[in-house]
């Protein structure tokens, strides 16, 4: 699990590249300087050290080391939060989002328009109840805006079946693609259609359950209702 594991080094295996582009690509933009900021919903770092557990301490006798004191409790971190002090795990975290289709007159030439950002980081599991549900509650928002107050939260069952991880920023870097087809001066009086096709995401009209009870409206903040 990325939030309880020994760092690892980074690898590229799984990684989803970002797509390749011809001459109209928009440079890379990095934030490498980008100091250990979190993603997490809170904002709340977590770059203390690991808590450890002390070795068991060895019988006295001649030719041996005093017994190491056993640590104090005063300042113990809470069990709910001890996963959330591991080293964590290093990863790279991909997401690209289609916005268009590029046909050219070419076959060589086509391409698409796109967004896609790299983070690389080290992800920790978050235990703190009151920020496990701000970032569950803000998963659920994010699809549907206004959907959490209107649903049953997740219980006790399902809280433990549900991970969340806070993924600290190492580093992050963006790419993106926009415009038309960057044909062949040659080919620019071929009689081919050139241009772009977008792509966008859109909301139908909602379907309501077929056990849904009877009397109970679309709410407002569903679009399309």
């Amino acid at each position: 699990m990325a939030g309880a594991a020994t760092p690892a080094p980074a690898t590229d295996e799984g990684t989803a590249p970002a797509p390749d582009v011809d001459e109209g690509t928009t440079p890379t933009a990095t934030a490498g300087e980008s100091a250990q900021r979190p993603a997490s919903v809170t904002g709340e770092s977590s770059n203390s050290p690991a808590a450890t557990a002390s070795p068991s301490a060895p019988l006295a006798g001649p030719g041996t080391d005093p017994a190491p004191t056993a640590p104090p409790t005063d300042g113990a971190i809470p069990k709910d939060r001890q996963a959330e002090q591991q080293p964590g795990l290093s990863v790279c975290l991909t997401v690209t989002h289609l916005d268009g289709v590029v046909l050219a007159r070419s076959a060589f030439h086509h391409s698409i328009n796109y967004r896609s950002v790299v983070v690389h980081g080290i992800a920790r599991q978050v235990t703190d109840p009151a920020e496990r549900t701000a970032a569950l509650d803000a998963l659920v928002n994010h699809v549907v805006p206004g959907r959490a107050a209107d649903c049953r939260p997740a219980n006790a069952r399902e809280l433990a079946a549900t991970a969340v991880l806070r993924l600290d920023l190492a580093e992050v870097s963006a790419k993106w693609r926009e415009g038309g087809p960057n044909d062949e001066p040659e080919d620019l009086e071929l009689p081919h259609w050139a241009g772009v096709l977008p792509v966008a995401r859109h909301y139908g009209t909602p379907l309501p359950s077929d056990d849904l009870a009877s009397g109970i409206p679309a709410p407002d903040y569903l679009p399309g209702h």
